[in-house]
């Protein structure tokens, strides 16, 4: 099941804005992946204003909410993962919603970074020893692999293995 809190944020957002209040976000400054203004970050949080009036190309979707705003006269990009979102509110009324920080803890993305490895180019000969390999059938031994030492002609490259 998807977590809700994508949808509770986004329902309250439009509540706030459709009632001519300033919508708030606390963030979790301290979570993989948050990029905002560290200058601003008290106590490992951060406040952010998500108004129409105060962000430019302001995106909040399942995963996460992303805008540009200025802070202390500079142009800054915010990305903030929705787990990182810990609470929203009118700045008005400071009536909104609170979201427990552990509610993604079990579904928080493993972002594993791709494996690299050195694979040198093929020649002739080894080419014509996987031909052979593939061709022999499952009765017959295979010839013992050769290790893929580059020579001088063939030089190792990196392909991403996922």
């Amino acid at each position: 099941m998807t977590p809700k809190r994508p949808y509770l944020l986004r329902a309250f957002y439009e509540w706030i804005v459709d009632n001519n209040m300033t919508p708030y976000i606390t963030v979790d400054a301290t979570a993989e992946e948050v990029s905002v203004p560290r200058q601003h970050v008290k106590d490992g949080r951060i406040v952010l204003n998500i108004s129409p009036t105060a962000v430019r190309d302001f995106v909040m979707d399942n995963d996460a909410v992303s805008f540009s705003a200025r802070f202390s006269g500079a142009a800054f990009y915010v990305y903030c993962p929705i787990y990182s979102v810990l609470a929203i509110y009118s700045r008005e009324t400071q009536e909104g919603a609170s979201f427990p920080p552990d509610e993604y803890a079990q579904l928080k993305p493993v972002v594993k970074a791709p494996n690299l490895i050195a694979v040198s180019t093929l020649d002739e000969n080894e080419e014509a020893v996987l031909e052979a390999s593939e061709d022999t059938p499952p009765d017959e031994p295979s010839p013992p692999p050769k290790t893929n030492k580059p020579d001088a002609k063939t030089r190792p490259f990196l392909r991403v293995v996922k």
